[in-house]
């Protein structure tokens, strides 16, 4: 992934959960979005909490709501296993180091969406997979499972199993913006290939911006100190309702090298799930908009010293030949300057509107960027040279991975 400066991503050491447990030939193996910018984002750790759930209700009986989580919701958990084919076997490690290319076995969670046999884990478990094998809840039947869909952009892909009636034990989406930091929430997976395995914690902060493994950013994410780790990927984050509000996606391993759980996981948030979830059974895939910048925000005392004309807004720091940005004649900052450290790129336009919201923050003019499709008109207000105007931008088609 490239390392530009602000590309709202979790830091250097972040891994991807699911895959993480590879056997090759015997041996175990181990962003910016629709618009990026120019520095890394970063999370703190968070001792993780060992203390049981207590329901709001209180008494003894509600006391134990992890155990009764893990009793009603379960049987809903997949363990998946992808068998990799040798010609297309990637580097799995949370470091990227070059691996065999021998192909092998990774394995993931996933979790039952409806009564039809569709399960929804994450796309870098069975991408590039030859063969897919699914165990649910505590059978240990197994299930070849085709991929209806898969999103690389959220990180998100929708497998479909034959499976009879009695095995299928959907769960229920859950509204994750209704969370808050300290809420207790549960994870059920399988990590280091150890299925059925529950966790618990609290969500340690809301949204959080990680980058997908094609390099776009997946924004508001939850942050939870709940253990997981490689094998928990694609698994849920239920809320002490048993509710599925988040998608287990990837950790922070820190400075410790050894790929493991430090009290830092990162969940895809529900409401972004359910709005894959019905393009991929529709259409098999996601269609984006996109608008083809890199942009970083204005801070106060950039403001200040450089006398910009506004406050508040994205500063236009690079538009990419053949993109509906450069279409519409948005002009980049040339003149590079420092600040506390920061380079910025100046001299270019200020978007300080996007269809009439004010956009000071990237994953604002994310959000509405990925509320349009391909083809439709986005009409923002830009400073250039000083003067407020109005640019009409024609978005195109999100590419299948970030470049630059």
């Amino acid at each position: 992934m490239p390392n530009s400066k602000n590309s709202l991503r979790v830091p250097f050491f972040s891994a991807l959960l699911g895959g993480a447990i590879v056997a090759v030939f015997g041996l175990i193996a181990i962003s910016a979005g629709l618009v990026k910018s120019d520095s890394d984002s970063s999370s703190t750790a968070a001792a993780p909490v060992t203390a049981p759930i207590v329901s709001k209700a209180g008494g003894e009986e509600s006391a134990n709501v992890v155990n009764q989580i893990y009793k009603n919701d379960g049987g809903g958990v997949a363990f998946i296993e992808s068998q990799l084919q040798a010609s297309e076997a990637q580097s799995l490690s949370p470091f990227g180091e070059p691996e065999s290319q021998g192909g092998g076995t990774a394995t993931g969670s996933g979790f039952v969406i409806d009564s039809e046999g569709h399960i929804l884990t994450n796309n870098h478990v069975v991408e590039g997979a030859d063969q897919i094998e699914v165990k649910l809840g505590e059978s240990d039947t197994n299930y070849t499972a085709e991929v209806v869909g898969a999103d690389p952009a959220s990180d998100l892909a929708l497998l479909k199993v034959d499976a009879p009636a009695r095995e299928l034990h959907p769960l229920t989406l859950g509204d994750s913006a209704k969370m808050e930091v300290g809420d207790p929430v549960v994870a059920i997976g399988n990590p280091f290939g150890l299925d059925r395995t529950v966790t618990a914690g609290i969500v340690s902060a809301i949204q959080r911006a990680i980058t997908a493994p094609n390099g776009y950013t997946i924004d508001h994410v939850i942050q939870t100190d709940a253990a997981i780790n490689h094998g928990n990927s694609g698994g849920p984050l239920l809320n002490r309702r048993g509710q599925v509000i988040g998608v287990n996606a990837q950790i922070e391993t820190g400075n410790s090298g050894n790929g493991g759980n430090v009290g830092v996981g990162f969940a895809i948030p529900s409401n972004t799930v359910k709005n894959v979830i019905a393009q991929l059974l529709r259409e098999g895939h996601v269609n984006r908009a996109f608008i083809g910048i890199s942009a970083t925000p204005i801070t106060r005392d950039l403001a200040r010293v450089f006398r910009l004309p506004v406050s508040k807004g994205l500063l236009v720091q690079s538009v990419q030949p053949g993109s509906g940005a450069a279409s519409a004649g948005l002009k980049p900052g040339t003149t590079q300057v420092v600040l506390a450290g920061e380079s910025y790129n100046l001299g270019g336009d200020i978007i300080v509107q996007a269809d009439k919201s004010p956009v000071a923050s990237l994953d604002r003019l994310r959000d509405v960027v990925a509320s349009k499709k391909p083809g439709d008109k986005l009409r923002l207000v830009v400073y250039r040279n000083g003067k407020r105007t109005i640019v009409s931008v024609k978005l195109g088609r999100q590419p299948a991975a970030r470049s630059g």
